[in-house]
C-alpha cells in the first residue's frame, strides 16, 4: 500500500502545555484512518497540523512524499497549498448561499471555468444524493443534509485527503449511524485517502481500516478495529474501546493466572508474557452465564439487569469481583438468579498495569 500521509514525531504545544508528544504514523494510498480518543488527548490538534491549521513546534509531515511541514527544515507549506480538505463538526456551511453556491465556492477560488465549476458542483452533489435541492438556500437544510453538503464541498475538487474531524457527532443517533455507512461507501467507491477523529467508539470501530488510539497526546495502539477491540494493549485501550471488565492478579506459570481472590483463570496470551502483567481484560459480549465445556467456570449471583434492546446488560457478582457481562435479550435472567460465570482462555487479555 502506497502511503499518502507520513506523520512523524509530531510534537505541538501550547505555552508550557504539550498537546501532541512525538506522534508518528503513515496513512496508506485509499486507507481510512481514524484518530480514536476522548476529549484533550490531541487527535484533533494533529488533524489541524496535517490541515495546515496548527503550527507544530517539531517533527515532519508529508503528503504523497512532498514535505507540507518538517521543523528541522523551516519548511510550512500553507494550508491552501496542500491539497487536502476537511470537513468540521460544524458543518461550516454558508446559510446566506445556495447549496451549488457552498459546494462550488473552492471551486472558484481555485479559478475554474464555469463550465467545470458545474460539472464538479454536480458530480459532487449527485454522489451525496443532493442534486435536487442545488437551488435551495442552506439555512432551509436539516443537519444532516448540511453535513451532505459539507461532504460534497470537500471532495468537489477531488483533493488528495480529505480529513474529518467528528463530522457526525452533531447528528441524532439515526441519522448518525445511516452517514456512517454513506460515509464508508463513499470514501470507498472514490477511494479517497481519510484522516477521521472520533471520540466515539462504536464509529471507529465501525468505518475504520485501521484506528489509532490516543491518550495524553501519545499513541497508545494502532491496529484494525478487530486488533483494537480482541486484543488491546494497555489498560486505557482495554477500557476505553468497548466494555471490558479488568481483573487483578498476576500469572503465575505460562497461561496461568492466579486473580486477587484467589480464583485460578487460564489464558492465552496473543503475544509473549513479560511476566509484568498484573491484569486480565475480559470483554463483557464474551461471557456466557451457564456452564461451558473447558476451563474458567466460576459461580455467580445476578445482582443488577438492564434492558438495552439489542443486549441485556448483567451485573454478575462472583469470585473475581462485580462484573459487567452483555448477552442477548432471547433469555432473560432475573436478578437474584444463581449463575455459572464462563469465558475462553483466548478472551482473557493479558495487560501490564
Amino acid at each position: 500500500m502506497n502511503t499518502r500521509i507520513d506523520v512523524s514525531d509530531l510534537v505541538i504545544r501550547y505555552g508550557d502545555a504539550t498537546a501532541v508528544n512525538g506522534v508518528s504514523f503513515t496513512v496508506g494510498q485509499g486507507e481510512h484512518l481514524t484518530l480514536l480518543g476522548p476529549s484533550g488527548c490531541g487527535k484533533t490538534t494533529t488533524l489541524r497540523a496535517i490541515a495546515g491549521l496548527e503550527q507544530p513546534a517539531s517533527g515532519r509531515i508529508s503528503v504523497d512524499g512532498k514535505a507540507m511541514f518538517d521543523g528541522a527544515r523551516k519548511i510550512n507549506v500553507p494550508a491552501e497549498e496542500r491539497g487536502v480538505s476537511m470537513v468540521f463538526q460544524s458543518y461550516a456551511v454558508w446559510p446566506h448561499m445556495t447549496v451549488f453556491d457552498n459546494v462550488a465556492y473552492g471551486l472558484r477560488v481555485r479559478k475554474q471555468s464555469k463550465d467545470e465549476i458545474k460539472k464538479n458542483v454536480e458530480r459532487a452533489l449527485d454522489l451525496v444524493q443532493m442534486r435536487h435541492l442545488a437551488d435551495r438556500g442552506a439555512s432551509k437544510l436539516s443537519g444532516g443534509q448540511q453535513q451532505r453538503v459539507a461532504l460534497a464541498r470537500a471532495i468537489a475538487f477531488s483533493p488528495t485527503v480529505v480529513l474529518f474531524d467528528e463530522p457526525l457527532s452533531n447528528l441524532d443517533a439515526k441519522l448518525r449511524a445511516e452517514m456512517r455507512v454513506e460515509l464508508r461507501e463513499l470514501q470507498r467507491r472514490l477511494g479517497i485517502t481519510s484522516v477521521y477523529v472520533t471520540h466515539d467508539q462504536e464509529e471507529a470501530l465501525a468505518i475504520s481500516d485501521r484506528v489509532i488510539v490516543m491518550n495524553v497526546g501519545v499513541i497508545e495502539q494502532i491496529g484494525t478495529p478487530e486488533q483494537i477491540y480482541n486484543s488491546p494493549k494497555s489498560r486505557f485501550v482495554a477500557d476505553f474501546v468497548g466494555s471490558a471488565n479488568l481483573i487483578k492478579g498476576g500469572l503465575t506459570a505460562p497461561g496461568t493466572f492466579l486473580t486477587e481472590g484467589g480464583v485460578t483463570l487460564k489464558v492465552t496470551a496473543p503475544h509473549t508474557p513479560h511476566g509484568k502483567e498484573t491484569e486480565v481484560a475480559l470483554r463483557t459480549a464474551y461471557i456466557n452465564l451457564e456452564p461451558q465445556a473447558g476451563d474458567n467456570q466460576v459461580p455467580g449471583t445476578v445482582r443488577q439487569r438492564l434492558f438495552h434492546g439489542d443486549f441485556v446488560q448483567y451485573i454478575v457478582e462472583c469470585a473475581l469481583g462485580r462484573l459487567i457481562v452483555r448477552r442477548p435479550p432471547t433469555q432473560l435472567l432475573s436478578e437474584g438468579a444463581a449463575v455459572t460465570v464462563s469465558f475462553s482462555p483466548e478472551h482473557c487479555v493479558l495487560l501490564e498495569g
